[in-house]
């Protein structure tokens, strides 16, 4: 008894001296823990999500790939496999597992190792949010303290949902939502039991397990989930026979991007990293929307991305990447000074197997839809190729038959015979998809191009792309290449001129004109492109056929002054518009964007507006936290606005003028979001009407006194009367442009190439887009043109067609064609024209007894004011 009662002394001693020691250890620990508390309502580090105004989601940025799912999100299956694997008595114990605990000491005690752990669901909480993951007793004891704390604050499913969305799963997936993306392109509700199981095996070695890193890893992995969740019931025993004999594949997958538009996508990082910080920004979950609508910036994307395809293909091939197969025979000393010429090259019989290409092809980026091939073998008119995908098949001569030798910008071979001629075997190229089985050959464009459309009402960005590729440079030239103007600046110029006393019928000289430059000592002679001169010209020709000399007439007539203070009023920026007469023939540089922003004045009626990309920003949960609040071109509004003055009482004008309401969406606008307006809308009409003829020409064909206006093209292939348009080239072709715009949509092609200087070989030479043996030489019409047409044709198809709206001031009369004065006749030597009311001519062609000369010393006198063709 005496022994016994030692005993139970002792142990109650023990006891009592680890209880004191466990408080003490408790208490010294726990005097720097984190504040629990915050768990009930944390914000998981989730990336960003940018969309396009529709919802399509075109990009994520963050290191961390995070879907936050809530509890009742989670298949019952996956949290079977979590609990089953890392914490069977989960919902039994307090955050801290005894068992557990006893069994991990006790295999401490006999081996001297930590063979086992001991961590809780709970306790892996605590480490994932508070602590590191360093093997210290120190830690573990934090572990234990926070784990309890946890479970006094927080229901057990709460704190599951934290966990399930914050493990670190590899491959930068933390939570399973991310996870089954990453490795299945699934959500959690797609994942089999096998996937599942995959995914509940990460926690313990993600970086070694997952079926990326091995899949034999993986697998093994899995199939010890799968007899957790056997052993505990979780599942069959046919369930886990089917599941662990079912194959695994390793592959990523990548955010469920939608579209890809990087350009957008990286205007959008920067303006949150501007406004939030590069942490806040990329780990807080933002939902960026954008101004961008999904079809039109496909639509652009692909313009862009063909139109320069063709247009490199039109200036001839450049040649493979590179031929590794290609070989120089080794020569002895002997040998090698009996033949001083240099060693022909020898091309062997191809020796490489299929994986073998493949696998050197790797190191080919492709860039669009532009993907690396080897060249296997050449027949007559067709090669053979695999592809660096793995795919194998035939680039016929309909794929190949255009590479002319690429000599200079302006010149190119002979038009090949014979696929020898353009490829051999061991060849790494490029090529395009044209149906299952056969590609074509292409190569990766040296010119560079850019496309931006506008909503013109408030200038929102509707699509816009930066240049061929974003993976072959990241300049986005669409808001940030500063480049010439060419003809594009002629619609102001005009614009200016209709502000000081002209008209769509003025006669202006189309005549050569010569300058002496005492300064430079060389006389200054603009010419027309191609060099034709018609006399005296009316400006809807004028514009509409891109008279040069006719634009500087115009400029020295109305001032360079007023001219340069008239287009800030279009938004570009005074100090960089150039005080000299070349700004007349577009000397000025100014960004695609800048251009298109300039044109949306003209076609919203003379309101200047400001560009913006960002419509809305939301948190993870979708409350909003910004939103645009952008400059509106309302005419209606002003119109209302006038209305409102006659009535004293606004009651009564609200029962009457409802319909004008209803009119105008914007309203009832506060003053500060109307866009101010800088020029009339009797000034844009007659502006739209010049550029409108410039697509669709004018006169009567049938009768000899038809013209084509520079931008004819786009008439034929879109078949409509609601565009106007104006074409661009720059001096020696180094930039063409094309801007246009239907009264709901304006956009701007530009194309070019980054450096005014090229190499050839080892020669430098000034670069311009030069000319070729289909188009010849390029012009905004032959080569910015079609990407314009392209975008178009897709942006305007549920767009009705809408007519231009005269202004109230605006009257049309009849007029002669040679001398733009009044007519009796009625025959294909008239038209009607618009003038401003009271601008009309009064005048009759008739009554002339001697040529109309408005020129006196090559000064314009300044006629009456007209505007658009009637067709």
């Amino acid at each position: 008894m005496k022994l016994l009662r030692s005993l139970l002394i002792f142990f109650f001693s023990c006891g009592v001296l680890g209880l004191i020691v466990a408080i003490a250890v408790a208490v010294y620990f726990s005097r720097d823990l984190p504040d629990v508390t915050e768990l009930k309502d944390v914000q998981l580090q989730t990336p960003m999500l940018v969309y396009t105004h529709d919802g399509v989601l075109i990009s994520q940025f963050g290191e961390k790939r995070r879907i936050p799912l809530a509890i009742e999100q989670i298949p019952q299956q996956m949290k079977d496999a979590f609990l089953a694997v890392e914490d069977s008595r989960f919902y039994d114990h307090p955050g801290i597992d005894l068992i557990g605990v006893t069994r991990a000491f006790v295999s401490l005690v006999m081996t001297g190792e930590k063979r086992q752990g001991a961590s809780t669901i709970t306790m892996q909480v605590a480490r994932n949010f508070y602590l590191t993951r360093d093997k210290t007793y120190r830690r573990k004891i934090r572990e234990i303290l926070l784990a309890w704390r946890i479970e006094q604050l927080l229901p057990k499913d709460q704190i599951l949902e934290l966990y399930l969305n914050k493990i670190p799963l590899g491959q930068r997936a933390h939570g399973v939502g991310a996870a089954a993306e990453v490795y299945f392109g699934k959500t959690v509700d797609q994942l089999t039991l096998p996937e599942i199981a995959m995914i509940a095996g990460l926690p313990k070695a993600p970086s070694r397990l997952n079926p990326i890193y091995s899949v034999e890893n993986a697998v093994e992995r899995r199939n010890v989930v799968l007899a957790r969740m056997l052993a505990v019931d979780a599942i069959s025993r046919e369930e886990f026979d089917q599941a662990s004999r079912a194959p695994l594949e390793g592959k990523y997958h990548g955010p469920a991007i939608e579209m890809h538009a990087p350009y957008v996508a990286e205007m959008a990082r920067q303006y949150m990293v501007e406004r939030y910080g590069e942490e806040q920004a990329y780990t807080t979950g933002f939902k960026v929307y954008t101004t961008i609508d999904s079809k039109q910036q496909q639509a652009a994307i692909d313009a862009v991305v063909q139109n320069l395809l063709d247009y490199d293909h039109r200036h001839g091939y450049r040649g493979p990447i590179a031929n590794p197969w290609l070989t120089v025979p080794e020569l002895d000393e002997q040998s090698a000074q009996e033949q001083p010429l240099e060693p022909m090259v020898v091309l062997p019989e191809p020796m490489w197997e299929q994986a073998e290409i493949v696998e050197h092809l790797q190191q080919y980026r492709g860039y669009q839809h532009l993907v690396p091939a080897m060249v296997t073998s050449v027949s007559e008119q067709s090669a053979e190729v695999i592809r660096r995908d793995g795919a194998a098949g035939t680039i016929d001569w309909d794929g190949m038959k255009w590479a002319r030798a690429f000599i200079t910008d302006e010149r190119q071979g002979a038009a090949p015979k014979t696929a020898a001629e353009i490829v051999q075997p061991g060849d790494v190229i490029m090529t395009e998809v044209v149906q299952d089985g056969v590609f074509a050959l292409s190569q990766l464009p040296e010119a560079s191009g850019a496309l931006i459309a506008l909503n013109p009402e408030d200038a929102a960005i509707r699509a816009l792309v930066g240049g061929f590729s974003f993976a072959q440079s990241q300049f986005n030239r669409a808001f940030q290449a500063k480049r010439q103007l060419g003809s594009n600046i002629k619609p102001f110029i005009y614009s200016a001129a209709f502000d000081n006393g002209y008209g769509l019928a003025s006669l202006v000289a189309d005549a050569p004109i010569s300058h002496w430059d005492a300064s430079a000592g060389v006389a200054w002679r603009p010419k027309n492109s191609p060099e034709t001169y018609d006399g005296d010209t009316r400006l809807r020709l004028g514009l509409a056929q891109s008279k040069n000399v006719m634009s500087v007439r115009l400029l020295r007539a109305v001032g360079i002054d007023k001219i340069r203070q008239h287009l800030s009023k279009f938004g570009f920026p005074l100090d960089e518009i150039p005080p000299n007469e070349s700004l007349a023939l577009g000397s000025a540089s100014f960004t695609p964007l800048d251009v298109a922003t300039g044109f949306a004045v003209l076609a919203n009626g003379g309101f200047q507006v400001k560009s913006y990309l960002i419509e809305r920003i939301e948190d993870q949960h979708g409350n909003r936290l910004f939103q645009q609040q952008p400059k509106v071109a309302c005419s209606e509004c002003e119109a209302i606005e006038e209305s409102i003055s006659e009535f004293s009482d606004l009651t009564e004008f609200a029962d009457i003028a409802a319909d004008q309401f209803a009119m105008c969406p914007a309203l009832p606008v506060d003053p500060a979001q109307q866009a101010p307006r800088v020029v009339s809308d009797t000034n844009t009409f007659l502006v739209t009407q010049a550029m409108n003829s410039a697509i669709w020409g004018g006169g009567n064909w049938s009768a000899g006194t038809g013209w084509n206006g520079t931008g004819w093209r786009a008439a034929r292939a879109l078949k409509r009367r609601d565009i106007a348009g104006k074409t661009g080239t720059t001096n020696d072709a180094k930039d063409a442009w094309f801007s246009g715009f239907q009264p709901n949509l304006v956009a701007t092609s530009w194309i070019g190439f980054d450096d005014h200087r090229r190499k050839l070989g080892s020669t430098a030479y000034n670069a311009n887009l030069g000319r070729d043996q289909i188009v010849g030489k390029e012009f905004g019409a032959k080569t910015a043109l079609p990407a314009w047409i392209k975008f178009m044709q897709v942006a305007l198809q549920n767009m009705p067609v809408q007519s231009f709206t005269a202004p109230d001031n605006i009257v049309s009369v009849r007029i002669d064609r040679s001398s733009g004065l009044l007519t009796h006749r009625t025959d294909s030597s008239t038209r009607f024209e618009y003038f401003v009311a009271g601008s009309e001519p009064t005048q009759y062609a008739e009554a002339l007894t001697q040529p109309v000369d408005p020129f006196i010393d090559n000064e314009v006198q300044q006629p009456s004011t007209v505007d658009d063709e009637l067709f």
